[in-house]
């Protein structure tokens, strides 16, 4: 589907350890951005946006391990080669060896999840970044209530251990993508049919739902280790960080965002933006509006 997503834009493939691959697409002239999907969605969630990106940016969006064509390795004790630090490593491999010591940073959901530990680990490489639609993983975890589980059920749902939920998702993968993304507050509607093929035919690949299971399973193991060791030192995000949410969202309705990233970065602001948990797909425009003048200040 890249050929029709993305015009225009290379193919990439790359080996950022021994066995592990992350797939992606280049394109563009400029500064470079990586842009960073959530779940259960792949680099294509950005193909509403890449366009205009790659105007101002060499834009790289790439597949996070475990999700779309990147690999899917087994999880291994701890589930450590699932943790937001590995994940992070990852994606600082590729965009050296397409020749980039430092860089800018979008990513929704997942991706800024990972995004966050990749400006905590390696602020010499990520110069501003922006944060779609999450608040700090340790800060969702600790403030949980009934009212989030129940909205981000498969939070709990995916981290029950192997192969529970992999059996169940693997049974029926376009019905779990049309659980989990038609529940949202506005439906399926804002996905483009080619968007939700490229979704559908990803979520079914071999390994694709265990890769899945371990990103939550770290998320609610060895990162919040990662995070309170973080907090404990006193280590804070000191790179200029936009953070933008849903207004129609769980997090919106949950959390107060802004104040929690106020907690780990120093240089934080934002706002929420009129529409759901899917920014890059339903709010195309106003995300370009907001976040094209912060990523392109100096």
């Amino acid at each position: 589907m890249d050929d029709l997503l993305f015009p225009g834009f290379q193919r990439l493939h790359l080996e950022v350890e021994p066995g592990i691959a992350i797939a992606g697409v280049a394109g563009g002239s400029g500064p470079p951005l990586l842009l960073l999907h959530g779940h259960p969605q792949t680099h294509a969630i950005w193909h509403k946006v890449a366009p205009a990106l790659a105007e101002r940016f060499t834009v790289v969006a790439c597949d996070l391990r475990g999700y779309g064509d990147s690999s899917k390795p087994p999880g291994a004790p701890g589930h450590a080669n699932y943790s937001k630090r590995s994940m992070a490593a990852d994606m600082l491999r590729v965009m050296r060896q397409l020749g980039f010591g430092s860089f800018r940073v979008m990513a929704h959901d997942r991706g800024a999840r990972v995004a966050h530990r990749l400006m905590a680990d390696h602020p010499a490489a990520v110069e501003r970044a922006v944060l779609l639609d999450i608040a700090p993983t340790l800060a969702m975890y600790e403030g949980t209530t009934q009212a989030f589980a129940r909205a981000y059920w498969h939070w709990f749902f995916l981290i029950q251990p192997a192969p529970l939920p992999e059996r169940l998702i693997e049974a029926d993968p376009q019905a779990y993508l049309r659980d989990v993304m038609g529940r949202r507050s506005a439906g399926l509607a804002p996905f483009h049919a080619h968007a939700l093929a490229e979704y559908a035919r990803c979520l079914a690949l071999p390994g694709t739902a265990h890769g899945i299971c371990e990103d939550y399973r770290a998320a609610a193991g060895i990162d919040l280790e990662h995070d309170r060791a973080d907090r404990d030192a006193g280590r804070r995000i000191g790179q200029p960080l936009l953070v933008l949410w849903g207004g129609q969202g769980v997090v919106q309705r949950c959390f107060d965002p802004l104040a929690l990233w106020h907690a780990v970065a120093a240089r934080a602001e934002g706002e929420a933006l009129p529409c759901g948990h899917y920014i890059p797909e339903e709010a195309p425009q106003a995300l370009l509006a907001r976040a094209l003048p912060f990523l392109l200040d100096q």
